[in-house]
């Protein structure tokens, strides 16, 4: 597939060319599910001239159905764009194509949408990651040039692991939230899933700076990222989630640690506090947030309602219609945030999380970035793992950066024994996205 930097230098003759080949594969490889909605050939120019980019369903498109992947949005038409997606048009990229997800971006696997499981495309027995799986299968399978995935504990770092391309999750505030629908607030990013670290670093410099529409955005300068190739980067390695990690995985990244001290890259080694921590800090914080963020979904104000004989019944009949992975975190949120266990739960969580922060501004504070895996294992097969809690596990790295809000880049190293991607992540300082790309670039040029 063509990059998005090779793309950028199309006439638009090509790109109308492109843009049917990208159907005509996306059809070929419809089976893979990594798109929900594609455009027929007919109507490509309804995706307007811009070079295509493939948009997750939970990114508004306007004129274009958004579902969140979930049958309580059948049938929504969103009125108006997300300011990520306004910002692709004025910069000659156009939104090509919705792509799958888990509901409501709640999953590690996106197999929880109602449209049907994504597969891997680089072995079809395992899982995509999640919850922006669709996305990046698409670019792994050659179905995008780029695409806009949502990341509110690794959504799409993880799926960028699995799948072997880059996914990168800017500094909480840096890239508007306005035409995202909300999972949890206070967690949620948009950012890019490409075919290599330029192609992020491009389609990032394209959505990021601020946006008065978003009130959670931060109004700071933004200077548009360029590679320092010559930089000689600190970076503090998680020695005790390196350790913790899968086997393979462990020697992939101790393997690239050594080359980049050969490159003359200084290394320090630090620990980070036990991940379980994190794991029961973000799913409070973020159920608490879902919990108050899916009750518009009622039928009345949003969602396909269905009709019961009173109102109580139409709720219920309504509310039914959320996956059993939604109503699993929505009640979650409800209880932790009832009168008796707000306390014991949401606030202690609250207070965990700044201490969260606190131990990566330490770390950072004394390196560039952090280096550690994006996930403990490769992509697992599905049905690999039945307990939720398992599941929940799979996002023991990565759920700490959106509590803290840092940015993050996630990209691949090496291959494990069964030919998947083994990948790690880079941490960054807030709103210090240039070491992010510049150490990703770093990488990337080692392990080619």
């Amino acid at each position: 597939m063509i990059t998005l930097k090779e793309a950028l230098k199309l006439d638009k003759s090509d790109l109308a060319d492109l843009k049917k080949d990208i159907n005509a594969k996306a059809k070929e490889k419809k089976d893979i599910g990594a798109y929900i909605e594609q455009f027929n050939d007919t109507d490509l120019s309804e995706s307007g001239e811009g070079i295509p980019i493939a948009i997750k369903d939970n990114i508004s498109v306007k004129d274009w159905e958004l579902t969140c992947s979930s049958k309580i949005l059948k049938g929504y038409v969103s009125p108006y764009n997300a300011t990520a997606v306004e910002n692709l048009l004025k910069s000659g990229l156009s939104p090509f194509g919705r792509t799958n997800m888990d509901e409501f971006a709640m999953g590690s696997t996106t197999a929880t949408s109602q449209y049907g499981k994504t597969l891997n495309p680089l072995d079809t027995t395992k899982v995509p990651g999640g919850s922006s799986g669709g996305s990046a299968a698409a670019v792994a399978a050659g179905l995008a040039i780029a695409a806009l995935g949502s990341d509110t504990g690794g959504s799409i770092r993880q799926p960028a692991a699995f799948c072997g391309v880059v996914g990168m999750k800017p500094t909480y505030g840096r890239v508007s939230r306005y035409g995202l629908a909300a999972y949890s607030s206070s967690l949620d990013q948009i950012g890019p899933i490409t075919q290599n670290v330029e192609d992020a670093k491009i389609l990032y410099n394209i959505i990021a700076g601020y946006d008065k529409k978003d009130s959670t955005s931060a109004n700071i300068d933004y200077t548009p990222i360029e590679f320092k190739s010559d930089r000689k980067l600190k970076i503090a390695v998680i020695d005790n989630y390196i350790n913790e990690a899968n086997p393979e995985i462990k020697d992939a990244i101790l393997a690239t640690i050594k080359e980049l001290e050969n490159a003359g890259h200084e290394i320090i080694h630090k620990d980070l506090m036990n991940n379980k921590i994190d794991i029961a800090t973000y799913y409070i914080v973020a159920t608490a947030e879902a919990s108050s963020n899916l009750s518009r979904y009622d039928g009345m104000r949003y969602g396909n309602r269905i009709e019961g004989k009173d109102l109580k019944e139409t709720y219920e009949l309504t509310r039914a219609q959320f996956g059993e992975e939604v109503k699993r975190r929505i009640m979650l949120g409800t209880f932790v945030l009832s009168s008796g266990y707000y306390d014991a739960y949401y606030l202690k969580a609250q207070k965990v999380r700044h201490k969260i922060k606190e131990e990566y501004d330490k770390i950072l504070s004394e390196a560039d970035l952090i280096l550690m895996p994006v996930t403990p294992t490769t992509a697992f097969e599905f049905g690999a793992k039945k307990d939720p809690l398992d599941m929940y596990l799979e996002d023991i790295y990565t759920v700490s950066v959106n509590l803290a809000g840092n940015p993050a880049i996630s990209l691949p190293i090496a291959k494990d024994s069964n030919n998947m991607p083994i990948s790690l992540q880079l941490i960054g300082k807030h709103f210090d996205e240039q070491s992010v790309f510049d150490g990703g670039k770093v990488i990337e040029d080692i392990v080619k």
